[in-house]
């Protein structure tokens, strides 16, 4: 319970901290390293070949570690046939300050034992101005994908892409297998339509302290409204939303005045947010310059969440097609610390919207919730919460257990009272009767 009380306080702690403005931080003398990705609890270490004749075999509902330089690593998949598909993504982690160009990236793509890609299942991701934790998706359609429908043997085949003036070094890797389950007779194969599109009407109430994850395994969650947080250059902070069957995203990230050390200078990319899928591929994203005074972004709102957009020829629509997590990734650019103190947090304020009613969802055929996708009740109290995926795993842990311990606190004191009642009535029993 300590282990637990301990969270609790930390979590909250941070919660405090991320209001507190970046004045309060000056007296700091040295900047200290962001803290590095967490990777996922629980992950298995795995080691990706060249070939597929020694290809590794990876399983859905499991997180993998490995490394990759610049080329190819293949990882094999056993497949059925039942209509689901199967979502392969990859987070590329490149050291803080690591050289790269806006051509290096990660892809991902999944194909079958003849080498034949299967339809639309490429994933690819670059980088912007900065070294940041990257992430791409491949999928294999079930029941749409002609050649990746049948039961077997496929290859998720990830490429690291890296000019010849960038870091060339291993970097570590981050991959995360989901299975969606298939859908009944009368899915539809076609992409909806209709919906009105452009920027969202963010919410202008008081913001709420809410500090950011490392990435995806501890983004913090946040619900519709104002949050506060801060960052410093280089660092990106991670969050994630709740969006189920129906409901519509609009967000925009500010970052206000930082303590300035030189004047009329920007830096390009000096802000930037990307927002991802529930399984990981990227829906849209946005970057602008930032002078050290203020600067903002916003992005359109997303298609309202249905599963017939992943047959849409628009891929910042496509991504939008089960419910579950959105996260949300926001950098400040490393070049911010040659103008300004590094040291010094810059308050960054975050406005959420989301609208339209839940609807009911597709009708599946088993609980998708198994590979990560879906709304549940238990996601709705941690994004009011702001609570990481850990933090709310160990709450439903400790909830779990003061049941228990409720329970056998009720059985215990029921079972001393039958037995003190028993010894009061043998008691009765072997007293003499009085007159």
């Amino acid at each position: 319970m300590g282990r637990v009380r301990t969270t609790v306080w930390a979590a909250a702690l941070g919660t405090v901290l991320a209001g507190v403005p970046a004045a309060a931080h000056a007296g700091q003398s040295a900047p200290q390293p962001p803290p590095p990705y967490r990777v996922a609890d629980g992950a298995r270490k795995v080691e990706g070949k060249p070939s597929t004749a020694d290809a590794p075999l990876i399983e859905a509902g499991n997180t993998y570690e490995d490394t990759i330089g610049p080329g190819d690593r293949l990882y094999r998949l056993v497949l059925e046939q039942d209509g689901s598909d199967a979502y392969v993504s990859a987070v590329l982690r490149p050291p803080a300050g690591a050289k790269v160009s806006g051509s290096d990236g990660v892809e991902v793509e999944l194909m079958t034992t003849a080498g034949r890609s299967c339809p639309e299942s490429t994933g690819r991701a670059t980088f912007g101005y900065d070294a940041v934790p990257l992430a791409a998706a491949g999928v294999r359609r079930g029941s749409e994908d002609g050649d990746c429908a049948p039961a077997g043997v496929y290859y998720a085949k990830v490429t690291r892409t890296s000019a010849k003036g960038s870091d060339q070094s291993p970097w570590p890797l981050e991959l995360k297998v989901q299975r969606e389950p298939g859908r009944g007779p009368g899915a539809p194969t076609t992409a909806p339509s209709g919906w009105p599109t452009g920027a969202p009407s963010l919410p202008g109430t008081e913001a709420v302290g809410r500090a950011g994850g490392t990435g995806f395994n501890d983004a913090r969650a946040l619900g519709a409204g104002v949050w506060r947080d801060e960052l410093r250059p280089g660092q990106t902070r991670w969050y994630r939303v709740p969006l189920d069957w129906g409901q519509r995203l609009g967000l925009g990230a500010e970052l206000s005045a930082a303590k300035k050390t030189k004047e009329f200078t920007s830096a390009s990319g000096g802000l930037s947010v990307t927002l991802h899928s529930p399984f990981r591929s990227q829906v849209s994203g946005k970057a602008v310059s930032y002078d050290g005074v203020q600067a903002g972004v916003t992005l359109e709102k997303t298609p309202p969440v249905d599963y017939a957009n992943r047959f849409s020829g628009d891929r910042e629509i496509r991504p939008v097609s089960v419910a579950g997590w959105y996260y949300v990734a926001v950098t400040m650019g490393a070049k911010v610390a040659d103008f300004t103190e590094d040291a010094v947090p810059v308050p960054l304020t975050l406005r959420l919207e989301v609208t339209g009613t839940p609807v009911k969802g597709p009708a599946y055929k088993e609980d998708p919730a198994a590979g990560g996708f879906g709304v549940a009740a238990g996601d709705r109290a941690a994004a009011r919460e702001g609570l990481t995926a850990p933090e709310a795993a160990e709450a439903v842990g400790t909830r779990s257990l003061m049941r228990v311990v409720a329970g056998a606190g009720f059985g215990a004191g029921a079972l001393l009272l039958a037995v003190l009642g028993g010894w009061v009535l043998l008691g009765r029993r072997g007293r003499p009767t009085s007159a």
